[in-house]
């Protein structure tokens, strides 16, 4: 009995010191320590009750670089690497909240954001759970067998689980023509490339470098007519066949030309759709882009869709 108190007295020393020591970090929230359990000749630390409470108004602009602190300052204290990610797919309240933050979800309930990075997206007292072990490994066996599935005339986009999908998402993808883009002083073909590949990078963008003309944007005008700041989202970068074209996936602000071939190549989804993707599909995450006029409708019935890009097109 006298080992056990002396195991329980070391084991709650060393994580008050844990503990003291992030709370003691400039703008570090208090955490709530993990219980220790004693059962029988076992000593358990139930990690499942590791919470982080914000300690005031985090705006989106400060959302990705607070996260990453977040994951940064949990990471010593957890038998895994933790990620932002980990945390937002362990607290799913957390995507929801972020869907909301779309234009045209705010604009239906008379809401005009003007500028998306300046909303508060997590407030001070919220609480996030941070995942066991358990929970983690459970999210990232699901993550191997995540792959994003894109059939460029059916405009759609689809986060596919092993043999489940998750989510269907609309979407805009390449035009049917070529152009002279002044970026690259060269002519270009604007169709959406196939392939089978993954997610290679991630970037955090507020701003559009239109690859026709080289004109950089902050603003853009919505298709209700009004202008706002751009949003501050995630862009995901896939390659393709071993190849990167910059032909990016990424939300767009004009909802109106999901369902089309309108892009420059990109794949275009709306905005609460880029925030599901995004934490559904980190680096790494296998991508299939395809050209298949074969599909389904909603009740399962095959179908015979409209060869977009002409001559039945097999685009790579």
């Amino acid at each position: 009995m006298y080992k056990h108190f002396l195991q329980i007295n070391s084991l709650l020393i060393a994580l008050f010191l844990s503990v003291f020591a992030l709370n003691s970090c400039k703008n570090k929230p208090k955490i709530e320590a993990p219980i220790v359990v004693v059962n029988a000749d076992t000593i358990v630390v139930k990690t499942s009750l590791f919470t982080h409470f914000v300690p005031q108004n985090i705006q989106i602009k400060d959302y990705f670089g607070y996260m990453d602190s977040l994951a940064r300052a949990y990471d010593s204290l957890v038998p895994y690497k933790l990620t932002a990610h980990l945390i937002a797919r362990t607290n799913p309240w957390l995507m929801d909240s972020l869907e909301s933050t779309d234009y045209y979800r705010q604009k239906e309930k008379g809401v005009l954001v003007y500028d998306q990075k300046q909303l508060i997206i997590l407030k001070q007292g919220d609480s996030l759970t941070i995942p066991t072990d358990t929970i983690a490994k459970g999210i990232l066996a699901k993550q191997a067998q995540t792959m994003l599935d894109v059939n460029i005339p059916e405009f759609q986009l689809r986060i596919v689980e092993g043999s489940d999908t998750i989510g269907t998402f609309p979407v805009r993808v390449g035009q049917n023509r070529i152009t002279k883009w002044a970026v690259f002083d060269k002519n270009a073909k604007l169709r959406t490339r196939t392939g089978n590949g993954k997610i290679v990078n991630v970037y955090l963008k507020s701003t559009f470098l239109d690859p026709v003309d080289g004109r950089i944007s902050e603003k853009t005008k919505r298709d209700d007519g009004d202008s706002t700041f751009l949003p501050l989202m995630p862009w995901l970068e896939p390659e393709i066949n071993g190849e990167s074209f910059g032909q990016l996936i990424h939300p767009t602000s004009n909802q109106k030309t999901l369902g089309k071939a309108y892009s420059n190549g990109c794949i275009g989804t709306g905005e609460a759709s880029m925030w599901r993707i995004y934490y559904y599909a980190p680096v790494g995450t296998k991508v299939r882009i395809s050209y298949n006029l074969n599909s389904k409708d909603s009740v399962g019935s095959a179908i015979k869709l409209k060869d977009i890009y002409g001559k039945k097109a097999v685009v790579k």
